[in-house]
């Protein structure tokens, strides 16, 4: 199978409405779970804050990422202006993975998606800037 690089404004949307709802479940999540882990360990609390963080940091680069995707498809950007600062900033370091196992696994599962769609983004933006005309 062909692995196309063809980035389309129906996958830039997609993407982005998959991001923005991840991005709401993430505030959700982590905005529920500070008040739940008010009276836990200071370590689980500090785990927490990490990886709120981290999530935050990785799904705000997402949106961005899109956004600019989608201001190129709109006629907003010039392919030199998406080029030049349209790309995605390298991944974060791996998260530790002993606070990893300080958080509700349902946080967890969250922080892996938001990897995962991070990861996909990563793919994207490598793929398109390599068939960028030069």
């Amino acid at each position: 199978m062909t692995q196309t690089t063809t980035l389309t404004p129906a996958i830039i949307e997609s993407l982005y409405d998959e991001a923005l709802a991840l991005a709401e479940d993430a505030r959700d999540a982590f905005e529920f779970s500070a008040g739940r882990e008010s009276g836990a360990p200071e370590m689980g609390r500090i785990a927490l804050s990490c990886e709120a963080l981290r999530t935050t940091t990785r799904m705000m680069h997402a949106l961005a990422w899109l956004l600019n995707h989608r201001a190129y498809f709109a006629g907003e950007l010039s392919e030199s202006q998406l080029r030049r600062h349209g790309r995605l900033p390298p991944p974060q370091p791996a998260s530790d993975a002993a606070q990893m196992a300080l958080l509700a696994p349902e946080v967890a599962e969250l922080v892996a998606r938001s990897v995962t769609l991070y990861d996909r983004l990563g793919w994207l933006d490598r793929a398109w800037q390599q068939h960028l005309p030069q």
